[in-house]
């Protein structure tokens, strides 16, 4: 009896409930960092090595880099041989394809607004500038190396324009928005001829970053709908069809990008009759590339349309959907949704791998960035770090905004949720 009582009073003197655990940063810590000595020990091992990292890059960047190499040749990695009294082009180039967009993207949330089947919350200034920060740190760096007024100021105007785009968008009416996608085609178009007519310079004149820019958005636009029209042709029931698409596919998929851009640059001018204008260098290397994506794109897409049940394509046709339409609005849909990951990773060593068009006489950022090294005022000075630092940082911005918004994109479909 007796040790019953102690026993209810050692209970009644014992907290109730779990036992309180600490919460924050602290029990993060000592749960994935600090929960075992040799853990404790890696911790604090790969935490000096990455401080180092961190304090080397800053005094590189701010103290020991000799820059001027990268400032005085800015125009030259931007635009390279463009002439200097018509750069008013490339600009009109940008505020025309900003303003675009913009007004897709307002005409697309005021569509999303009208359909309760795709709604989603308004995007607040922190949104933006998380998805928006590495063109925008991409930007300020520019900047900072051109130490003009000039640019300052059109970058500030093009900003306000893209704002005031993008509110218009919203208020477009119905039957304008719906005409979206043609004003986007549209936009692009014309950002392009702005470049080109009436007295400008042509696609074998262009250089730096603004032919990297052309060369992979153009790769990317049109080899997504090649590689979708592959990838349903290999699947096609007609025999002659199904095998035009496997045997190129498979070529293509076998051939380095190298060859195929060797190819494009001194064999593509065969396939024209006599006396008809061969295409620029330019040109060239965009078939090569486009080629080149659009039979990798095609075997993602492939995988996607294989992981479709065949009990929803029955379905789609039970319902009397035609052929066309079940794909269109059944199977692509759910096919490009499951890939997005994959397909956004053909995109991004597509960006990185528009630096190969040096071997074709192009110039791209990376090619410029390694001839500047050898002029005169810089010759045998040791700059390669600081222009290849600038060509990476270029990359690096482009690739790795591409894989965040896949990120939010996956997370807005629910890529990989059941």
């Amino acid at each position: 009896m007796a040790d019953r009582v102690e026993a209810t009073r050692v209970e009644q003197l014992e907290p109730s409930g779990p036992p309180v655990r600490e919460i924050g940063v602290r029990r993060w810590l000592r749960e994935n960092l600090f929960n075992s000595w040799y853990n404790a020990a890696l911790t604090l091992v790969f935490g000096a090595v990455l401080a180092w990292a961190i304090y080397a890059s800053l005094r590189f960047v701010f103290v020991t880099g000799r820059w001027e190499v990268v400032r005085r040749n800015l125009t030259l990695l931007l635009v390279e041989r463009f002439p200097r009294d018509q750069l008013w082009r490339p600009w009109a180039a940008m505020f025309i394809l900003a303003i675009t967009i913009a007004l897709f993207l307002g005409a697309s949330a005021a569509a999303r607004r009208g359909d309760p089947t795709r709604q989603r919350p308004p995007l607040t200034p922190v949104e933006v500038a998380r998805r928006m920060w590495p063109l925008a740190f991409l930007a300020a760096a520019l900047l900072l190396l051109s130490r003009g007024l000039l640019p300052v100021v059109l970058v500030v105007a093009l900003s306000a324009a893209t704002l005031g785009a993008r509110l218009a968008g919203e208020r477009l009416p119905p039957w304008l928005r719906r005409l979206r996608y043609l004003l986007l085609a549209l936009g692009g178009v014309a950002a392009v001829e702005v470049l080109i007519l009436f007295g400008g310079e042509g696609w074998e004149r262009w250089g730096g970053l603004m032919l990297l820019l052309f060369l992979a958005v153009g790769a990317i636009v049109l080899s997504f709908p090649l590689g979708v029209v592959l990838a349903l042709g290999r699947r096609s029931r007609l025999p002659a069809f199904r095998l035009v698409c496997t045997v190129y596919i498979e070529l293509i998929r076998g051939v380095p990008l190298i060859t195929l851009l060797f190819m494009g640059a001194f064999m593509l001018g065969f396939f024209f009759p006599p006396g008809f204008p061969r295409p620029s260098p330019v040109v060239r290397a965009l078939v090569a590339l486009t080629l080149f994506t659009a039979a990798y794109v095609a075997e993602v897409v492939r995988g996607g349309l294989q992981s479709i049940p065949h009990a929803q394509i029955e379905a789609a046709q039970a319902i009397g959907l035609s052929p066309p339409k079940v794909t269109r609005l059944v199977v692509l849909p759910q096919a490009l949704r499951a890939v997005i990951p994959a397909l956004v990773g053909q995109f991004i060593s597509l960006w990185k791998d528009v630096a190969l068009v040096s071997i074709i006489g192009l110039s791209e950022v990376l090619n410029i960035a390694q001839r500047i090294t050898q002029q005169t005022d810089f010759r045998a000075q040791g700059l390669q770090a600081e222009v290849l630092a600038f060509a990476g940082l270029v990359y690096w911005v482009g690739a790795y905004w591409m894989s965040r918004e896949s990120q939010r994109l996956e997370k807005r479909l629910g890529v990989g949720e059941r």
